[in-house]
């Protein structure tokens, strides 16, 4: 027993080793053999290891909070093709890196929707990086003043999928919005991008500040995309309305 116990300790196998006796003991009472006692066993494991994987891949991609498409209110959202959004959760669209681009007003559930689908991702198998457009920026800025700037985009460039939320609430200086292009123009056709803003393409050069510059990255962005329409009553204001009904006698 002792001796079994550092052997599966050694081939890292933790579901084998928690499980074997409880397992052993219920294929006794059903008679089961021991090819079905080890494939039990195996099947435990994998299910088991696959969970845990998710569970890092999740924890690494620094999600804000957890969501999935099962609480996502489609019906306030009437311009959102559904349909669209489930087969985007297939992550599909990763392996062809095509990009996705969440386009409407405040509190439509863009950043919702985001997290869902690359949370979906991560259950895939795929690697995710959650971050803001402006956190993202501040990360690049320093990372160049501590001369660690290839380091860093090159490690962007691990990642299947980058999701980059809320565009256009901060306008980036010249250096910054440069830094940003980089790392869509080192993604083109390399890995996948998830974007939401606030702004209709038309207002992102007050974001970037440069009409050229914002030319060539839509450009890039827009080549392999699918875009998401969800314009309608912010969420928020529409829960902050009905809380305010039913306290209202």
């Amino acid at each position: 027993m002792i001796l079994l116990e550092h052997h599966l300790k050694s081939l890292k196998l933790p579901t084998f080793l928690k499980c074997y006796q409880d397992v052993a003991n219920q294929c006794g009472k059903e008679r089961k053999d021991y090819i079905d006692y080890l494939s039990q066993l195996s099947e435990m494991e994998v299910s088991n290891r696959h969970n845990r994987a998710v569970q890092q891949r999740i924890k690494k991609a620094r999600f804000p909070t957890l969501k999935t498409l099962d609480s996502f209110d489609f019906n306030a959202v009437p311009t959102l093709n559904q349909r669209e959004v489930c087969e985007l959760a297939t992550s599909d669209y990763i392996e062809r890196h095509e990009n996705i681009i969440a386009l409407g007003n405040s509190g439509t559930g863009k950043t919702h929707l985001a997290i869902a689908i690359a949370m979906a991702a991560c259950q895939r198998g795929f690697s995710v990086l959650f971050t803001t457009a402006a956190a993202l920026v501040n990360e690049l800025l320093e990372a160049r003043e501590e001369k660690q700037l290839l380091r860093f985009q090159k490690k962007l460039t691990t990642y299947p999928l980058l999701v980059i939320d809320e565009l256009g609430f901060v306008p980036f200086s010249k250096t910054g919005a440069e830094l940003l292009f980089e790392i869509f123009s080192n993604r083109y056709e390399r890995g996948s991008i998830f974007v939401t803003s606030n702004l209709p393409f038309q207002d992102w050069t007050q974001v970037f500040g440069c009409e050229r510059l914002t030319g060539a990255l839509l450009d890039r962005l827009t080549h392999h995309v699918h875009i998401l329409e969800m314009n309608g009553e912010s969420y928020r204001l529409s829960q902050s309305k009905k809380r305010k009904e039913k306290m209202d006698p």
